[in-house]
């Protein structure tokens, strides 16, 4: 064959979006066969494909028949050669045709619109042009135009009839999709009412033509007329099959057979398939079984078929570990970048053979590039193990769940399409023939019978020709009715379908709402669609495009297999300290807007090292651009416009926002919605020893003598961060990370630490390790058998390892203040209630002078070593006007030539000049650092704090700083925690000393809080101490001479070991299994386990996504014992129903009944629940009510039971009711409806409802906590006497209908 262009080229091509209008292209096939000469020859010389000869018949049959059904190989020209005979037909008689050709993906639309005008030679746009989405590439002169299965159906929908086209042509009509089935309904529709003269023609390469043929049949004097088939014959090349059956007389392995009821992959089919990978080299040798004589460069590819990402990681890990075979791997799946992909498309490296993983999703998406690039990517071997997994709902839950299944033969027989393109094939298929023959279904399940069907209900209802239920009866294959009935209560449900239809309730029907023709006209998922609605509802309408784009397409968050760390590292960064996906999706997304608007990105070189840099996918992230401009202007079509950008935002209005964003996304995403498990304080931190969350993971199963592998340990652990400490204790080490002050929560280091547990399912983090008497050899005459397990810490800033003894864990008075009520004076504020001080008693300033002058009065030298953050130096430091004098110092963060240093003597910091740093003196290391943090005990931020700030309000944060910033403090040491002083502070007001506390409480900024356990378990120590300092019954534990003699010589020990191995390491083979131990971890006891909402599945096992943000979420304060929400973008379960798998997921701001206002104000009915006296509420009933005549829930699937933990009055339910309506102005129709609405209007409309909703949230004072009361019958509906229950209406509502929302009863309580 001619190579005319490189596949790089092709590749190149696609990824850019470029015309190829000065490539000349040709196509070739093997056999040439001759053809009758046509009767008139059209002026476009036609390729020599199998289709070719039948051009005449095809045209006669098409003009002839009202339905024909064309069923072709691969590869013989049905897609771009027959559109093309009946374009030149009607240009031949001089008449006039409008052909469109459906395509059921993007870049099969817009590739093959390209391709066909290259070919003819004429401007794309012209003759021929393409339309997807709201990107249109056609005029009124266009006669053949490729668009989406979405776009045609959606121009149908509109139009109610097909007169637009004269031929319709519906490619692929084998992907039995939803949205495919509904199009082939409204086609079938269509043409016997009010379209009889167009021509429909199916097209696919496997397709039931029975099926097909008389569903598009007419009835003729009572007898059923099908549809016309036609058959073509010939293929480009032969393909040959092979079975388990041919494989057993080749390889001995014992392979347990497939079994119909039980689809999945063994360990011995994978080897099997490694083996006859292997085994291709030697067959090529000795039977030249390709083709005779191929090169290495010219060995064919190797594609195998995987149902998902875990199975083409296991393969890729097994390929991997061939050392001896020179393979490339290339595995094809939307979670893998483009740039990993992109190999496909390149020849293999001489001597080397290709092989590419693949699963069905992305294997039908790579198809589609192949009908332009096959010519140039050679693949001749096929395996195929013949499974899939298919997307079905959950009976139970309603939740979506991919689902391994076997493979239909139709779809297998695609898959063996893409052998034999070039040459011969051949196809590997990993059943046996009896099981291919019995047990493989002929045809996939249609999507209509198992998955969700809510997006084409919503076109049905647009269709306006009947009630769902009728018209879905008339489909190619009809769903049940209960699947239709529950989708209709989900779309009543999400506020796409009122509650009642003409006035009555109804369970098959209801009335399309504002929203729901809104969703109907929206390329997105339905929540994604909401959440739009409900931003431009609250003014965050760009924010809310954003994350639709970003969710609707593949991540545009690279995660290189080789760098899942760094990846994830990008991820937290772009988020910002805010635990949401879709936060992380919006920063990023503006981070690259902004850099591009600003003219940084103008190079396309510059683009791509950006994307580099942040691991951002360039071309994806191009991609969601492109969608979020397409839904920016379908969503003006509804009078929902964003505004024009005005100034940036301060401090107060971006954490304003962000935090209604939050709210809208988990508005969007009900009835999605999870809390956090409660975790055993003691237990937690008996587990970690004591140590901090925030800052340090656990890893078990460590071998004796462990502090011997302290630098391989560290060196796990580069990728995540600087370690500052490892604990051994027993067989568990302790790794704690470096974290700056600037640092709030927990750090980046410990989640990216919890994801190496993570990052391969195979195999767990190896340690070398020598031979225990090797150990003991080399102690000699010393007994080392009570260091097998001892605890020793390890220092890597002082670079110290030292035995640690069990009173480590008593205070050391030495180090603590004389008195527990001490003055100290206040250097740097790090928040509210933290800061950085040193105790201002004279005997403290006189150690601080003294030191001072000693530094001082040295010649100080320049630093030897490069700067690095964490490292101890001398630093510069002067006030205004005064000679620079030299201070100890710790390096924050380089900064070009200068450094930001903290100054550990006084707590404050200052960026000087790299040149003026100096080294430290190890004699002045030793004197203790005097500057100390601090902590203010017994409060955490009020809920307006959390909203207008990170954590804390500029409001907050000035005041405390205005009150405290330079001053002398009065502090009463409460307890010692990580190495911070939590105390009570107190400020001399005019009359009297002042709780800090007290003054933050009474003006908003703060609610009072319980102190951990850990802090408590201090706090008690601390006094038994200062108890026994004051009188005089203190004994120190270490003051024996002999116990510090046995730490000496343990000191000794350890040096004289680890110095020996330092030396002959390379004495001991790191590769031998014998020498290898396989860690357990890193993990932490205070990971948050999660629970739904829902009672129905309350008790399933909750596992977030590993991309997600929140999959390694950490419980930093377990003492806080009120409910946190978590809610998700996707739910779906696995297989046997027992576990829920979360995506997108967003953690809501941690304020006390945030769960219940969130459900409440979101959900469609209420019910409050009171207490056996009926005078307060105790929770509430949330979901779609009850049936009337069974009494029974209508979706008891995602109904929620509430249990307030903080206390909800009248005045709570009214502000949400009013609430509702506030949004219901901004979603409805009618003459007051949203499309009426001018700007001026909308803009204070969205006003009100964002100060409602702040104020819902920040009341004051604040709702107080209450202990949970348990319904004694949960899950009922209708509890609520009538004479009790008053209805609540909405006086404008005469004006408006299509509302989203219904006001809550209120029940009334006794006084």
């Amino acid at each position: 064959m001619q190579n005319v262009f490189t596949a790089k080229q092709i590749s190149d091509w696609f990824m850019s979006g470029t015309t190829f209008v000065n490539i000349k292209l040709t196509e070739e096939v093997v056999e040439k066969k001759s053809d009758e000469p046509l009767s008139k020859e059209p002026s476009y010389k036609y390729p020599n494909l199998p289709i070719t000869k039948n051009r005449q018949e095809l045209i006669s049959l098409i003009e002839n028949n009202s339905v024909v059904i064309i069923r072709g190989p691969t590869g013989s020209g049905k897609t771009t050669q027959i559109p093309q005979f009946i374009l030149d037909h009607y240009n031949e008689k001089n008449a006039l045709c409008n052909i469109v050709v459906t395509q059921p993906r993007k870049i099969g639309a817009t590739s093959i619109a390209r391709w066909v005008a290259t070919q003819r030679k004429c401007t794309l746009g012209s003759l021929v042009g393409y339309q997807v989405g709201l990107e249109k590439m056609a005029t009124e002169h266009t006669q053949l135009i490729y668009m989406t299965t979405g776009v045609l159906l959606q121009k149908l929908v509109q139009s109610k009839c097909l007169t637009e086209f004269s031929h319709v042509f519906v490619d692929e009509v084998h992907e039995r999709t939803d949205e495919m089935d509904l199009l082939l309904l409204v086609l079938r529709k269509f043409l016997r009412s009010n379209s009889p003269y167009v021509k429909i023609i199916l097209m696919s390469a496997t397709i039931n033509c029975r099926q097909f043929a008389e569903y598009y049949g007419t009835m003729i004097q009572g007898k059923l007329n099908p549809a016309y088939v036609f058959e073509v014959e010939g293929a480009p090349y032969a393909i040959e099959e092979f079975y388990l059956d041919d494989l057993h007389k080749l390889f001995p392995y014992r392979v347990e057979l497939p079994h119909t009821d039980d689809p999945h992959i063994s360990v011995e089919m994978y080897n099997l398939a490694i083996s006859l990978i292997q085994s291709f080299d030697e067959f090529e040798g000795k039977e030249s079984r390709w083709g005779g004589g191929l090169t290495s460069s010219e060995r064919g590819s190797v594609l195998v078929f995987l149902p998902g990402i875990y199975e083409i990681m296991y393969m890729q890990e097994a390929l991997s570990k061939l050392f001896h075979k020179r393979l490339q791997v290339y595995p094809l799946h939307s979670s893998v970048t483009l740039e990993e992909q992109n190999g496909v498309f390149l020849l293999p490296v001489p001597g080397y053979r290709k092989v590419k993983d693949t699963y069905l999703k992305l294997w039908i998406h790579f198809a589609t590039i192949t009908k332009q690039v096959y010519y140039e990517i050679t693949t001749l071997v096929l395996i195929d193990f013949c499974l899939a997994r298919h997307l079905v709902c959950d009976q139970d839950t309603c939740y979506q769940s991919l689902r391994l299944a076997w493979a239909s033969k139709t779809n297998c027989n695609q898959r063996r399409g893409r052998a034999g393109r070039v040459s011969k094939g051949y196809c590997y298929r990993f059943v046996t023939k009896e099981f291919w023959r019995t047990s493989v279904p002929d045809y996939m399940i249609p999507e209509m019978l198992v998955a969700p069907l809510a997006t084409i209900m919503l076109k049905v209802k647009l269709l306006n020709i009947g009630d769902p239920s009728s018209v879905l009866s008339t489909a190619l294959s009809p769903p049940n009715l209960s699947d239709i009935v529950r989708t209709v209560l989900q779309l009543k449900e999400m506020g796409a379908l009122s509650a009642k239809s003409d006035g009555k309730v109804q369970i098959e029907d209801g009335e399309l709402t504002f929203l729901g023709r809104v969703l109907a006209h929206l390329p997105v998922d339905l929540y994604l669609g909401k959440m739009v609605v409900l931003g431009h509802v609250f003014g965050c309408l760009n924010e809310c495009l954003i994350i639709a784009a970003s969710h609707s397409l593949k991540s545009f968050f690279a995660i290189p297999s080789l760098q899942q760390l760094a990846a994830h590292r990008s991820k937290l960064k772009f988020a910002r300290g805010t635990p949401s996906d879709s936060i992380a999706f919006v920063n990023a997304f503006k981070a690259w807007y902004s850099a591009k608007k600003k003219g940084q990105l103008r190079q396309p070189k510059d683009e791509w090292d950006w994307g580099k840099e942040n691991l951002i996918q360039i071309k994806t992230i191009r991609e969601v651009a492109e969608l979020y401009e397409d839904l920016k202007n379908r969503v003006n079509q509804f009078n929902m416009k964003v505004p024009e950008e005005t100034e940036p935002l301060d401090y107060t209005s971006t954490h304003r926002l962000k935090f209604i964003l939050q709210v809208i996304i988990a508005g969007a995403y009900y009835p999605n919605y999870f809390v956090q498990g409660e975790i055993s304080e003691d237990l937690a931190s008996k587990e970690l020893s004591g140590l901090n969350p925030r800052t340090t993971v656990m890893i078990r199963n460590l071998p004796p003598y462990s502090f011997l592998y302290y630098k391989q340990l560290q060196s796990l652990f580069r990728l995540c961060g600087q370690v500052k400490t490892i604990s051994f204790e027993s067989s568990r080490a302790y790794v704690e990370f470096f974290g700056s002050t600037q640092d709030k929560g927990v750090l980046a280091e410990v989640s990216l630490a919890l994801l190496l547990a993570q990052q391969s399912p195979h195999s767990s983090m190896a340690l070398p390790i020598y031979p225990i008497e090797q150990i003991q050899i080399i102690a000699g005459s010393r007994d080392v058998t009570h260091m097998k397990y001892a605890r020793v810490n390890v220092d890597f800033q002082s670079q110290t390892v030292c035995p640690v003894g069990v009173v480590s864990s008593t205070i050391d008075p030495d180090k603590l203040p004389s008195n527990q009520l001490f003055v100290v004076n206040i250097t740097e504020v790090v928040d509210v209630g933290n800061f950085w001080a040193f105790q201002a008693d004279e005997a403290s300033l006189e150690k601080q002078r003294h030191l001072t002058a000693e530094i001082n009065k040295r010649k100080l030298h320049p630093i030897t070593v490069s700067l690095y953050p964490n490292l101890l130096c001398l630093a510069p430091y002067s006030e205004i006007k005064e000679q620079s004098l030299y201070y100890r110092a710790k390096i924050l963060h380089l900064r070009g030539n200068t450094v930001e240093v903290f100054f550990v003597d006084f707590g404050n910091t200052a960026v000087v000049p790299c040149s003026g740093i100096k080294e430290l003196p190890s004699d002045l290391l030793s004197p203790p650092f005097q500057a100390q943090e601090f902590q203010v005990t017994g409060m955490r931020p009020s809920a307006q704090s959390i909203i207008l700030g990170n954590q804390w309000s500029s409001r907050a944060r000035n005041r405390f700083i205005t009150l405290v910033k330079g001053h002398s403090v009065i502090v009463s040491l409460y307890s010692i925690l990580h190495g911070v002083m939590r105390v009570q502070l107190f400020i001399n007001m005019e009359t009297s000393n002042t709780s800090m506390v007290d003054i933050l409480v009474e003006e908003g900024h703060a609610v009072r809080a319980e102190e951990s356990f850990d802090s408590k378990q201090n706090h008690e120590a601390l006094m038994s101490l200062y108890n026994d300092l004051d009188t005089g019954t203190y004994v120190p534990s270490s003051a024996c001479s002999s116990w510090k003699d046995r730490k000496r010589e343990e000191k000794h020990l350890i040096d004289n070991l680890l110095d020996h191995f330092s030396k002959s390491s390379k004495s001991y083979p790191k590769s031998k299994a014998r020498y290898m131990v396989h860690l357990i971890g890193p993990h932490s006891p205070y990971k948050i386990n999660f629970h739904s909402l829902s009672h129905k599945t309350h008790y399933k096992s909750v596992h977030v996504e590993r991309s997600s943000i929140n999959s390694l979420a950490i419980n930093e304060n377990p003492q806080f014992k009120h409910q946190r929400m978590m809610v998700a973008g996707t739910v779906s379960v696995n297989s046997t129903g027992t576990r829920i798998l979360l995506r997108d997921t967003s953690m809501m701001p941690d304020i006390p009944g945030l769960p219940a206002l969130i459900t409440m104000l979101f959900t469609p009915i209420m019910e409050l629940r009171t207490n056996e006296e009926n005078t307060c509420y105790t929770g509430a009933l949330c979901g779609l009510g009850w049936n009337g005549q069974t009494q029974e829930g209508l979706l008891p699937g995602h109904d929620i039971e509430l249990t307030f933990d903080v206390k909800f009055d009248v005045e709570d339910i009214t502000e949400i009711n009013a609430l509702r309506v506030a949004i219901n102005r901004l979603v409805c129709e009618g003459i007051d409806g949203t499309w009426h609405l001018l700007p001026d209007k909308i803009s204070r409309l969205q006003e009100d409802c964002q100060d409602r909703l702040l104020r819902l949230f920040t009341k004051s004072p604040p709702r107080e906590a209450v202990t949970p009361l348990y319904y004694m019958n949960p899950e009922k509906w209708n509890q609520v006497d009538p004479a009790l229950k008053m209805d609540m209406v909405d006086p404008g509502s005469k004006w408006i209908r299509g509302v989203l929302f219904q006001l809550h009863p209120v029940t009334l309580l006794n006084s």
